[in-house]
């Protein structure tokens, strides 16, 4: 039986232990049968933990877009590979054929080729979800330049730093873009960005909302004359194993993002082996996710690994609650939609609504829903469970991050038995393990630790763009010979794990990693801020909020707090986006800190959760009376 579709319980333990005893060869069957190459490997896997260097499939050549879409074409070319659902729903879906999708990748290609981008540029992406978002990114792939999506809510502050980090040659942008009832003016944030981005060449433009937009002559084009001229059929860049594929950006707790650096033919592997499994997708299903492609669920399980198994796959330009809080469950019903996966923000947000949103609406073609983003709480689980997957579709709790590139923890469907609010098992090829604070390795179950992944998977993330030395600090050094995910997580007494948070400090608000170091220091920029603290507090819809401790420079602004606080707001909003801003801000006279001058957060984070006494010791502070004061004003 083969490896790569797992079906049943025996079949995953069998599975399991001969990808954990010999994964190579594990791996290089899995990528031998259900893949095509230009050129083999010589060697299946090379690394050095220490130094945190991997090589997958050594000197094996490959495009992906071969894989994602040529090698379809004579038995698919004719089935749906993509369904563009848009913002409005009065506005007609879009349906593209595996052919027509070869036609579109092909002329998006030539034009960046014609535009000069060549093999190892970075091309920026800042586009709304609409297909040219997925032509992109697959033209990209198919001439061997580099991929940079940003998510088309990050502020134009944002948007240059990730653009200037990685140096991108070219943007892809729009005239604008929708978001329910609002209109977001794309063009414009890029103009800004680019003031403080010089290595820009080129600015392509989809036009998508018709809007007024300043088009500055000989950088900017309008891509759709340029498309219209392109051929519609293209040569794949013959690329290495280890050419890079793309990079995304991740908040990290410290400094600036981290250009998360993630190679090809790993990934490739990777990603159409966890989608197959985790959704047990089958030939003439509809997939839907609902993330946006600015993150990695959007790379990974909207666009790589559906297309690599041959899938129809659903981008939705639209937010749950637009036109009314049914969106989603109408658009399940309109498409016959099978596997679902969506964040438990939005299954929070829905539960909340009146149940008719969903109970007037035919759900009966799903087969597996999922969850992703941050583990998900015992209430949503069971709304999500008896009311959108009816008690009969498994749920599926996936817990995997950026760096691992795609689902290292979740049950498979109709395969391991679900639990609220645990991820459940491994994937095969993952050996998770649970470490203590004395890097000592927790054995037994019924425990709970650091979590850690012991030896690498295809699809782990090669380096940090341009700082590996960053790469090893974060997730190699603090347990060596380890990858650490910066996570805690408990194991129960049957192996089944439950991702328990972050140890470190990056809050997971609505799905997204925010760091609040960079929160901080651009709070810290306001004229009257002297400096602040951010922790994350439990919130019933986004799973965390963000709560601002701030410490003014003179006490006598603080009659204008009201003021301040959406002064403050609006900063972040400017220099990082939206989804960044603090939901409580509380002025305060000063922090509790060591004598050292570091900031005790648990302590601030007690507060923000509303505890009042138990702050435990608090005698290594050199201001312990100001635990009850800021206790005391607590907003």
């Amino acid at each position: 039986m083969s490896s790569y579709s797992i079906k049943s319980l025996e079949q995953y333990f069998k599975v399991y232990r001969k990808s954990i005893r010999k994964p190579k060869k594990f791996w290089a069957k899995i990528a031998e049968n259900n893949f095509t190459w230009y050129r083999k490997w010589d060697k299946v896997l090379e690394f050095d933990m220490e130094k945190a260097e991997f090589i997958w499939f050594k000197n094996a050549k490959l495009n992906i877009t071969k894989n994602c879409i040529d090698r379809h074409l004579a038995n698919r070319g004719d089935e749906n590979a993509i369904i563009f659902e848009p913002n409005d729903p009065d506005e007609p879906a879009r349906y593209y054929t595996y052919s027509q999708l070869y036609a579109e990748v092909s002329k998006m290609a030539n034009v960046l080729r014609e535009q000069g981008v060549q093999k190892g540029d970075r091309v920026c992406i800042y586009l709304p979800m609409v297909p040219e978002l997925a032509f992109s990114v697959l033209a990209c792939a198919r001439i061997g330049a580099i991929h940079s999506v940003v998510f088309a809510g990050f502020s134009s502050n944002a948007l240059a730093t990730r653009i200037n980090d990685c140096t991108c040659k070219l943007i892809i942008t729009a005239d604008g873009g929708y978001r329910g009832t609002k209109t977001i003016d794309l063009k414009r944030i890029v103009d800004e960005a680019l003031v403080k981005s010089p290595s820009i060449e080129r600015v392509l433009v989809v036009k998508r909302t018709g809007q007024e937009i300043d088009m500055k002559e000989g950088r900017d084009r309008w891509l759709q004359p340029l498309l219209d001229e392109a051929p519609a059929t293209s040569m794949a860049e013959v690329m290495d194993a280890e050419d890079p594929l793309f990079i995304l950006y991740t908040s990290g707790s410290t400094g600036k993002p981290k250009g998360m650096l993630h190679t090809t033919a790993g990934y490739m592997v990777y990603t159409a082996y966890t989608f197959k499994n985790v959704f047990n997708y089958m030939p003439g299903d509809i997939y839907w996710c609902t993330a946006d492609i600015g993150w990695v669920t959007g790379h990974s399980y909207t666009i790589y690994g559906p297309l690599l198994n041959g899938a129809t796959t659903v981008i939705f330009e639209g937010i749950p609650s637009y036109p009314t809080h049914s969106r989603f469950w109408e658009v399940i019903q309109k498409h016959r939609v099978n596997q679902f996966y969506t964040a438990p923000t939005a299954i929070r947000s829905l539960a909340k609504e009146k149940i008719e949103y969903v109970r007037d609406y035919r759900l009966d073609s799903l087969k597996v829903i999922g969850s992703v983003g941050e583990p998900i709480n015992e209430e949503a689980w069971h709304w999500y469970n008896d009311h959108v997957g009816n008690k009969r579709c498994p749920l599926v709790d996936t817990w995997w991050q950026t760096e691992t590139g795609g689902i290292v923890i979740s049950a498979i469907p109709f395969v391991t038995p679900t639990k609220p609010t645990y991820a459940s098992l491994p994937l095969p090829g993952i050996k998770p393990v649970l470490m203590d604070e004395l890097r000592n390795e927790i054995e037994g179950n019924q425990q709970i630790g650091n979590l850690c992944i012991e030896y690498p998977w295809p699809g782990i993330a090669r380096s940090i763009w341009g700082d590996h030395q960053r790469f090893i600090d974060t997730y190699f050094k603090t347990f060596p010979g380890k990858y650490f995910s910066g996570d805690g997580a408990l194991r129960d007494e049957v192996g089944y794990y439950r991702i328990t948070g972050r140890v470190d400090d990056v809050i997971i608000v609505s799905g997204h990693n925010l760091g609040t170091a960079p929160i901080e220091d651009v709070i810290n920029e306001h004229q009257t801020v002297a400096e602040s603290a951010i922790v994350g507090y439990p919130h019933d819809i986004k799973g965390n909020a963000l709560y601002g401790f701030v410490v003014l420079k003179e006490t006598g602004l603080w009659r204008d707090r009201q003021n301040l606080a959406k002064e403050i707001n609006q900063l972040i909003s400017d220099q990082i986006g939206a989804i960044a801003k603090l939901d409580k801000i509380q002025f305060v006279t000063g922090l509790p800190k060591t004598r050292s001058g570091k900031i005790m957060r648990r302590i601030l984070r007690k507060i923000a959760e509303g505890e009042q006494s138990d702050f435990g010791d608090i005698t290594t502070l050199v201001n312990p009376e100001i635990v009850e004061e800021i206790s005391r004003e607590r907003v």
